[in-house]
C-alpha cells in the first residue's frame, strides 16, 4: 500500500529510500519552488491570521512576494534529473521545460478565454516545477496590425476628427507606440491577478527589434529559398478596412432568399440573397439578346464579355458575335467557355467579370480578355466603371441605381428573392470581401506542409486530443499559397525595395514582365538593395539610368511574425545559430487557432531551423457563455476575468462599453443583454476559483460552456480546503502537537516511519498501535489520488488531476476520515491518547499532500 503512494513514475520505490525522497519530491518542494534569479528581498511573505476565507484577503501579496523571490524563472536545482519527453539528455542537470504564451493583442483586455489558456498553462508549469525542472514559461504581447490600426485610427476621428492619411505614416505609428506604452500594461496585470507563473524577465512584443531582426531575416531567407514571391493575383479585399485578408481570415454565412445585413459603415442594411436577371442586346440585332443573371449587379460595369456552352444549340449562331453593354456601349465579346458555363443553369450564359469574381478571373485567364478594376480600396467606383455618373458612389448605393436604369433602358428582366447564397465576410471587420485583383507577396506552402504532415504521421509532433490530427490532415493537403502582405501602416514593413525610373519606357522595354510593379529586391537595409540594383541595372546595361529606389509601402501579415515565436521569442534574430531552449516542449492554445498560428508556426520554424518547434501540441475548446453562444462584444456576454475574480455591480459592467469603439446601437443592445445575463453583476469569487473551475472545464471537449456557478462552486470548494485547514491547525494547537517529521518529507520518511512502527509491532508481538481498517483505507486513497493526478498532469489532461484531488479531499479526507478521528482527538481514554500521535501524522499526510496537488490549479489559498 505505501509503495502505490509513490506511484508518480512507472517504477514505484520503497518508502524511507533515496529514491523514495526523490520520487516523492513531485509534492515535498516549496509549491513557488526556487530560482537562480536575484530576489529582491523588501516584500515580505504574507502572514496573516483571519477566522473566515476571503479570497480578496487570501490572495492579496502572495504573487509580489513570488515574484520578487525570482521563483518564475528558469533555474538550476541541485540533485534534480532530466525526465522523460523534457529533459536536455543530461541525466545530471535538471529538466528542462519551455513553453510559449499565445501572445494576446495589445488592443484591449484578457476575456475568459485568455483566462483559460493562462490557467491551463499555469497548472502545467507550477507543477512541473514542483518537479525540479528548469522551467521558462515565456509571454509576450502581439502587436496586431489590423486590430490596433483600426483601434487608434477610430480614436483619432472621434477625438479630433483626423485620419491616418491627415498624419503621415511617421507621425500615425508614433501614436500608436503612444497609445500602446499607454494601455499594453494592462494585461499584464490581469495575468498577475490571475497569478500566472510566467517569466517576466523573458517577455517580449512582437514589434521590439529583437523580433523585427528575426522577422527581416526570417523573410529573406524564404525568398533566397525560392519560397516567397510575388505575383499579381485575385484577392480577398477588405473594404473596411482597406487590405488584403488570407483565405482562412474569410467567414462564410449562408444566406436562404433575400435578407438584409448590417454592412461596416453604412447606416442602412444592404440587400443579399436577391438574383437579378437582365439582357444584353446583340451587336447588330436588338431583336436578339442574351439574358444573365447576378446576386451583384453593381459588377456589371465591369463585364468584359458574356459567356455561352460552345455545345449549346440555343446559341451557337451567336459564335464570335458580340453584345452591347446597355450602360457603358462597349462592344462586348460572346465567347465560348465550357468550364464556366452550364447549359442547365439558368440561361446558360453568364457575364464575365474578371477583375471581380474568382471564377471569372481564371476564365478572363483562359482567353486573354482585359481585367478592369473598376473598384477603389474603399469600394466606391473608379473612372474604369465606364460612367460618370457611378463614379465616387459606394458599390452598394450603385445596386438600386443600376436597377433603374436597366428598368428605364427596358433591358431589366426580372428578380428571384428566395436565391441562396454563400456570402464571404471578413472575419476582423464583419465587411463583405470584395475580390480585387493586385500584386501581393505569397509564401509558397505546398512543401513545408508536406513536412508538418510528415512530422504529425512520424509522431514528431503529438496531437491532445488525438483527434484533431484530422482536422490537420485536411486543411495542409489542401493548403493553398499564402498572402502575407498587408496594406497596412502598423507592423513590420516589407524589406523589398524597387528602383523607379525616371523614364517608364525602361520598365516596358527592359522588364515587360514587371511593368507597373518592380524589378523587386529584398534585403536588409536599403543601402543593401541599392547595391544589388546597381549591379543588376550595370548587367543590362543600364547602371547610368536615373532613378529613385522606394521601398514597399505594405507591412508583413501579424500571424508571419506571430509563426516565428517559437525562435524569435528565444532571442533567434536569424542564421544558423539555434536557441539553446530551442525546441520548445508543449504550444496549448485554442482549437480556433490551429491553422492561423499553429501550423504556420510548424511551417515556418521548421524550414528555418530544420526542427519542430515543439513535441506536444494541445488544444482546448472554445468558451462560450452559459447558453452556448459565443463571447462577443456586441452581444455583451463578453467576461473580463478580473471582474469575475474582484466583482462588479452591474451598473460598473454596463459602464464598461461606454467609450469604446461600439456604436451607439450595440452598445445599448449589449447592455440590454447584461440586464438579462447578470441581473445582479458579479460576485467576487477569486482567481483561485476561477482557475479551477477553468481547468476543470476542460472536459468538455467540443465547447465549453461556462456557467459562473461553476466558479462559485469552485470557490465554496476553496472554503472547504479552508475549514480544513482550520480544523487541522486548532487540532493541533489544542493537543499542543508536534510533529515529528518535516513538511518536505512528510511524504517519504513520515510514511516510512508508520511503516516500521507497523512491522516492528508486527514482529515483536507487542500490542503498539496499529494502523487501523480507516487509516488504511485514506492512505490507499491517497496514494491512488497521488497516482492519478500526476498520470492526468503527464498525459496533458488536467481536468483529470482536478476531479481527483476535489473528489479526494470532499468525499475520502473530510467526509470519511475526517469524521472518523473527530471521537479519537476529543476523547480522553487512554486508547485515544495512544491513537493521536499516528492520526494526526496520518492527517497531516493527507492535508500537505492535498495541498500540494492543489497547489498548481489554487496557487493561493494553498500557499
Amino acid at each position: 500500500m505505501w509503495r502505490s503512494l509513490g506511484k508518480l513514475h512507472s517504477r514505484r520505490p520503497a518508502p524511507g529510500t533515496a529514491a523514495a525522497r526523490a520520487a516523492f519530491s513531485s509534492y515535498s518542494r516549496s509549491f513557488a519552488s526556487t530560482s537562480t534569479r536575484t530576489t529582491t528581498t523588501n516584500i515580505h511573505k504574507p502572514k496573516r491570521t483571519i477566522d473566515k476565507y476571503d479570497p480578496s484577503i487570501v490572495e492579496s501579496g502572495w504573487y509580489e512576494w513570488w515574484e520578487s523571490q525570482g521563483f518564475f524563472g528558469s533555474k538550476i536545482v541541485a540533485g534534480s534529473r532530466s525526465t522523460p519527453n523534457c529533459g536536455t539528455g543530461n541525466s545530471d542537470s535538471p529538466a528542462r521545460f519551455t513553453m510559449l504564451l499565445p501572445p494576446p493583442n495589445v488592443t484591449g483586455y484578457l476575456h475568459i478565454g485568455h483566462a483559460l489558456t493562462a490557467s491551463i498553462q499555469d497548472s502545467i508549469v507550477r507543477w512541473r516545477r514542483m518537479r525540479g525542472e528548469s522551467v521558462s514559461w515565456v509571454p509576450g504581447m502581439d502587436h496586431a496590425g489590423i486590430s490596433t490600426q483600426t483601434v487608434v485610427e477610430k480614436k483619432l476621428m472621434r477625438e479630433r476628427k483626423l485620419t491616418r492619411h491627415d498624419l503621415g505614416r511617421e507621425d500615425f505609428i508614433k501614436e500608436i507606440w503612444d497609445w500602446k506604452e499607454l494601455h499594453g500594461d494592462r494585461i499584464t496585470r490581469q495575468f498577475r491577478r490571475l497569478g500566472a507563473s510566467m517569466d517576466w524577465e523573458e517577455s517580449f512584443f512582437t514589434l521590439d527589434e529583437s523580433r523585427t531582426k528575426a522577422v527581416k531575416a526570417a523573410f529573406i531567407k524564404l525568398f533566397e529559398d525560392g519560397l516567397v514571391y510575388r505575383d499579381t493575383r485575385l484577392v480577398n479585399w477588405c473594404c473596411a478596412l482597406e487590405t488584403v485578408i488570407s483565405d482562412i481570415e474569410v467567414d462564410h454565412e449562408d444566406i436562404e432568399g433575400r435578407t438584409m445585413l448590417n454592412v461596416p459603415g453604412r447606416l442602412k442594411k444592404v440587400e443579399f440573397g436577391v438574383l437579378h436577371d437582365f439582357a444584353y442586346k446583340v451587336d447588330g440585332d436588338e431583336t436578339q439578346e442574351l439574358v444573365v443573371s447576378t446576386t451583384r449587379i453593381e459588377t456589371m460595369l465591369g463585364d468584359v464579355a458574356v459567356a455561352i456552352h460552345p455545345e449549346d444549340p440555343r446559341y451557337t449562331h451567336l459564335h464570335g458575335r458580340h453584345v452591347i453593354h446597355p450602360i457603358t456601349g462597349k462592344r462586348l465579346p460572346i465567347i465560348c467557355d465550357p468550364e464556366l458555363v452550364e447549359m442547365e443553369f439558368g440561361t446558360g450564359v453568364v457575364k464575365v467579370t474578371p477583375a471581380h469574381d474568382p471564377n471569372d478571373y481564371a476564365c478572363g485567364r483562359r482567353h486573354g480578355l482585359p481585367i478592369i478594376n473598376i473598384l477603389d480600396k474603399d469600394g466606391t467606383f473608379n473612372a474604369n466603371c465606364g460612367s460618370k455618373k457611378y463614379e465616387k458612389m459606394n458599390r452598394f448605393d450603385a445596386r438600386d441605381e443600376i436597377v433603374r436604369d436597366l428598368m428605364d433602358l427596358g433591358v431589366y428582366r426580372d428578380k428571384n428573392e428566395k436565391h441562396a447564397m454563400r456570402l464571404a465576410r471578413c472575419s476582423r471587420s464583419g465587411d463583405v470581401i470584395e475580390p480585387l485583383v493586385m500584386p501581393q507577396w505569397y509564401i509558397k506552402c505546398d512543401g513545408m506542409a508536406q513536412q508538418a504532415l510528415k512530422d504529425a504521421e512520424n509522431q514528431n509532433l503529438v496531437f491532445h486530443p488525438e483527434s484533431s490530427i484530422k482536422d490537420w490532415n485536411r486543411w495542409l493537403e489542401n493548403i493553398q499559397d499564402w498572402c502575407i502582405s498587408r496594406q497596412l501602416w502598423w507592423g513590420h514593413r516589407i524589406p523589398a525595395y524597387k528602383p523607379v525610373f525616371e523614364q517608364h519606357s525602361i520598365l516596358q522595354k527592359h522588364f515587360p514582365t514587371d511593368t507597373g510593379d518592380g524589378p523587386w529586391f529584398v534585403a536588409d537595409s536599403e543601402s543593401e538593395a541599392t547595391q544589388q540594383i546597381q549591379k543588376f541595372l550595370a548587367d543590362k546595361g543600364l547602371q547610368d539610368t536615373p532613378y529613385k529606389i522606394v521601398q514597399d509601402d505594405d507591412v508583413l501579415d501579424t500571424w508571419f511574425s506571430s509563426g516565428l515565436l517559437p525562435l524569435s521569442s528565444l532571442g533567434w534574430t536569424g542564421g544558423k545559430t539555434i536557441p539553446g531552449r530551442y525546441p520548445t516542449n508543449l504550444i496549448e492554445t485554442g482549437t480556433d487557432i490551429m491553422f492561423f498560428w499553429v501550423a504556420r508556426m510548424v511551417m515556418l520554424c521548421t524550414h528555418l531551423s530544420g526542427e519542430v518547434p515543439f513535441k506536444d501540441i494541445l488544444f482546448h475548446a472554445m468558451v462560450r457563455d452559459a447558453q452556448g453562444r459565443k463571447m462577443s462584444k456586441s452581444v455583451g456576454n463578453v467576461i473580463d476575468p478580473t471582474h469575475v475574480i474582484e466583482g462588479i455591480t452591474l451598473k460598473n459592467l454596463k459602464a464598461t462599453l461606454e467609450g469604446g469603439n461600439l456604436a451607439a446601437k450595440e452598445v445599448k443592445r449589449s447592455q440590454t443583454q447584461m440586464e438579462k445575463d447578470f441581473p445582479k453583476g458579479i460576485q467576487a469569487s477569486g482567481a483561485d476559483a476561477l482557475r479551477f473551475a477553468l481547468v476543470s472545464s476542460t472536459q468538455q471537449s467540443r465547447q465549453i460552456n461556462l456557467d459562473l456557478q461553476n466558479v462559485t462552486s469552485a470557490q465554496h470548494f476553496a472554503n472547504k480546503l479552508w475549514n480544513l485547514s482550520a480544523f487541522y491547525r486548532t487540532r493541533l494547537g489544542d493537543l499542543d502537537y508536534s510533529s515529528s517529521v518535516t513538511s518536505e518529507t512528510v511524504l517519504a520518511q513520515g510514511l516510512a516511519e508508520f511503516r516500521t512502527k507497523k512491522m516492528a509491532a508486527t514482529s515483536s508481538g507487542q500490542g503498539q498501535h496499529q494502523l487501523s481498517l480507516v487509516e488504511r483505507f485514506i492512505m490507499s486513497r491517497l496514494a491512488d489520488t497521488v497516482s492519478r493526478v500526476n498520470g492526468g498532469m503527464e498525459q496533458l489532461e488536467p481536468s483529470i488531476a482536478t476531479d481527483t484531488v476535489r473528489k479526494f479531499i470532499i468525499q475520502d479526507l473530510c467526509d470519511v476520515y475526517v469524521e472518523f478521528i473527530k471521537p479519537v482527538l476529543v476523547s480522553e481514554d487512554q486508547k485515544s491518547i495512544q491513537q493521536r500521535d499516528s492520526v494526526l501524522k496520518i492527517l497531516q499526510t493527507c492535508f500537505d499532500a492535498s495541498l500540494r496537488m492543489m497547489h498548481p490549479f489554487m496557487p493561493f489559498v494553498t500557499e
